[in-house]
């Protein structure tokens, strides 16, 4: 392994360490999914994937 991806892997370990609290904080406090939230999710999904569709078939 080259000194880069030593250093790169060393700075993603570090990162990790660093998130962790963080990561347990928020799935500790999380807020809970109410009723209309898949509706909203499901919604801003479909939006994406007729972007993705739109940006293919312009490129044809």
């Amino acid at each position: 392994m080259d000194w880069t991806q030593i250093l790169g892997v060393v700075a993603g370990i570090m990162m990790l360490v660093f998130l962790w609290p963080a990561y347990k904080h928020w799935s500790r406090n999380s807020p809970k999914a109410e009723k209309g939230d898949w509706a909203s999710v499901i919604f801003a999904l479909s939006a994406v994937v007729l972007l993705v569709l739109l940006l293919i078939l312009s490129v044809r």
